[in-house]
């Protein structure tokens, strides 16, 4: 290789590497940042290392060797941070009920007493091997745990994925609910904007302009001030319940339900289904029609097998891409929506703000990343085949 070569490689490295800097600060660190959020738990392994390394060869069977019970003694001992003992407690206490009250207890038994205790004559609970299982299972510092929670699964004592309790967690219920409610936007999205981009492509001229500006300029406004604006429209006294009430139709309950959330979500949405399917109906030669209608074809037979056929890639495109995006919604259903249309993104932001649990965020937040981008990638092929027949 040539040393004129090697500068213009340099210098086009050098060129990029404000963008490779750019997306490793913004999208690759967080990205990795939530992965190892979401398979750590490192609590009880930094708590109680002594312990966690006795019971790491133990069976798992029948109880521990006496050596866990003299690491733990020494574990508790030798901790000073109350706080990181307190999130020891809560992650055991879930793996195990009756644990906050069993650790609190032994804590208050073995502090400032220098010598040997036996466990068990603290509280019998220490004989259960089930108390000792929980410790054992918890002091790995990687985890699938909050993964498989994501899911509404865990792991039984011989360590086997099960699915959890009904009562334990309702995670998959409410992932279902979100891609129902996508589904529904989509389809209405679907609904409205083809027939929208159909008489947008086919005129000319401002009418053009005019749809496609009526098209884009939700996109200016703001997320929030177009939920809020809906949020007032959809209300039992507003604009809409009115009119419906002088055709004697109304009122009809708008929001705080699964309709509100629907209509709401369309029209944010709307804009991503029709512009796909504009770009592909520009596109197509406008003198397919008019063919198809001197070999005899009625308009309905011509559209059915000549012009929708040709738009199904852009149909299929937006469809996409309004899934994808309806999937991550939180202003929409949260402010229109009621206790029962809430989405998984409602889920993650409990985890992470209120509870304060980023591994259940974070696991979540990668089962909806996984489908986004099994999603776009199916988008990205669309998109880059060619329009059959064009």
């Amino acid at each position: 290789m040539s040393a004129r070569s090697k500068s213009r490689k340099a210098t086009a490295f050098l060129l990029i590497l404000p963008l490779l800097a750019f997306i490793g600060a913004f999208f690759v660190w967080p990205l990795a940042t939530i992965l190892v959020e979401a398979v750590s738990d490192a609590s009880v392994s930094n708590t109680l290392p002594r312990t966690a390394a006795v019971l790491r060869e133990w069976d798992k069977q029948g109880l521990p060797p006496e050596a866990a019970g003299e690491a733990l003694v020494t574990d508790i001992r030798n901790n000073s941070d109350a706080q990181a003992l307190g999130d020891v407690v809560r992650r055991l206490n879930s793996a195990q009920p009756g644990f906050r009250t069993l650790m609190n207890k032994t804590v208050l038994a073995v502090t400032g007493q220098p010598e040997a205790i036996d466990l068990a004559a603290i509280d019998k609970r220490w004989s259960d091997v089930a108390f000792w299982r929980a410790i054992a299972v918890a002091a790995p510092p990687y985890t699938d745990r909050n993964l498989l929670a994501a899911l509404d699964l865990g792991r039984d004592a011989n360590g086997a994925i099960t699915d959890l309790a009904g009562t334990e967690s309702a995670n998959r219920a409410i992932l279902i609910r979100t891609f129902a409610i996508a589904g529904m936007v989509t389809g209405a999205c679907v609904v409205l904007g083809l027939p929208f981009a159909m008489i947008a492509a086919s005129s000319a001229g401002w009418r053009r302009q005019a749809m496609l500006g009526a098209v884009l300029l939700p996109l200016w406004t703001s997320l929030l001030v177009r939920t809020a604006a809906w949020y007032i429209l959809l209300q039992d006294k507003g604009l809409i319940n009115d009119l419906l009430r002088l055709a004697g139709l109304g009122p009809v309950p708008l929001i705080f339900n699964r309709l509100g959330v629907v209509i709401a979500m369309t029209h944010v949405l709307l804009p991503f289904m029709v512009l796909p399917i504009y770009s592909v109906l520009i596109a197509i030669p406008g003198s397919l029609m008019p063919a198809a209608a001197s070999l005899g074809a009625n308009p309905v037979r011509a559209f059915l097998h000549v012009q929708l056929p040709l738009a199904l890639r852009g149909v299929a495109s937006g469809a996409l891409l309004v899934f994808m995006s309806a999937i991550g919604y939180y202003i929409t259903p949260a402010l229109i929506g009621g206790a029962r249309d809430q989405m998984i993104s409602s889920v993650i932001a409990f985890y992470a703000i209120g509870s304060a649990n980023w591994g259940m965020a974070a696991a979540l937040g990668i089962v909806l990343l996984v489908v986004t981008t099994l999603l776009y990638a199916v988008y990205n092929r669309l998109s880059a085949s060619p329009v059959s027949g064009a």
